[in-house]
């Protein structure tokens, strides 16, 4: 049955916590430009658990279901958990090499811009950068993922766990595809700040749209075939870790909003690729929760 109350109150309590938080920076006037990036840092990490929050306040005391129904008891085939951890790192590598092969960044192997940050810290000027890029590539694809599971799962709780099975009776496809619209329009007022986006401020927040549907609709698939809201979790906490590796060898000025991150078209064709080939080996939608929920796919 498609809930209508309890869908209104988990939106509403959601954007009620995060939104104000995602604005906070731009009350914190004059500070430098550290403690300001941390602290904002900081701050859109809290409010990446606003959806977590909505989702078990909303659970609890408006659908008055248990705890458990948000299956955090839950895992699912493991197989899924190497595709959530393994393929946002194809995905940034497809969209990194697409984005030196269509001009929007040029290769440099000097890692300029990582040697200009070393020049400027303390000490980092006899630092091989080599070592730099490598040090920070190993730890982006084996602890970072892990290690940012502890927010994402915030967010995952939400969008996955909560809002896309309570929009199942929709039908797959439009579950799918309204969960990763709302999605994209909630991470609205960092994108007008700059983040992901620089310089659009407005075709930014359609440009994240667009990019939380394809990778919403991956990270479904990874939640329908495993029920687990923390599959879900740890591609999110990959995403995040790996999303601007590719920008350590370009050289500094190219356009970041239409390249080099996984968040950029290039890296969306490989992620338009990957559901092509879900849908065409019949791997999406699926057909148990199809008969499951007696929904259609429309």
């Amino acid at each position: 049955m498609f809930d209508r109350k309890s869908l209104s109150r988990f939106l509403g309590i959601t954007f009620l916590i995060s939104w104000p938080l995602f604005v906070a920076p731009l009350a914190l006037g004059e500070m430098d430009a550290v403690t300001k990036q941390l602290t904002t840092q900081g701050l859109w990490a809290l409010a990446m658990w606003g959806p977590g929050i909505a989702a078990i306040i909303t659970t609890l005391f408006v659908a008055k279901k248990p705890f458990s129904s948000l299956k955090l008891n839950t895992l699912g085939p493991k197989r899924f958990y190497l595709w959530a951890w393994f393929l946002p790192v194809v995905l940034t590598i497809v969209g990194g090499l697409l984005t030196l092969l269509f001009g929007i960044a040029k290769l440099d192997m000097n890692f300029t811009m990582i040697r200009e940050a070393m020049a400027s810290a303390p000490g980092g000027g006899g630092v091989p950068a080599g070592l730099i890029v490598l040090i920070q590539i190993l730890f982006a694809i084996v602890l970072a993922p892990f290690i940012n599971v502890l927010f994402a799962l915030g967010e995952e709780l939400g969008w996955r766990g909560f809002l896309l099975p309570n929009l199942m009776p929709l039908g797959q496809w439009k579950a799918i595809l309204i969960s990763g619209a709302i999605w994209g329009i909630w991470h609205a007022p960092a994108i007008m700040q700059g983040h992901n986006y620089p310089g659009y401020p407005v075709l930014g927040v359609f440009m994240m749209i667009i990019f939380c549907i394809l990778l919403g609709t991956i990270f479904s698939w990874m939640y329908l075939n495993t029920k687990s809201p923390w599959v879900a979790a740890l591609a999110h906490g990959s995403v995040n870790a790996v999303a601007g590796l590719p920008i350590l060898f370009f050289q500094p000025d190219f356009n970041m909003a239409f390249g080099g991150t996984i968040a950029t078209p290039p890296a969306w064709i490989g992620m338009i690729l990957f559901i092509g080939w879900l849908v065409w080996t019949k791997r999406l939608p699926l057909q148990s929760q199809v008969e499951e929920t007696g929904a259609g796919v429309g």
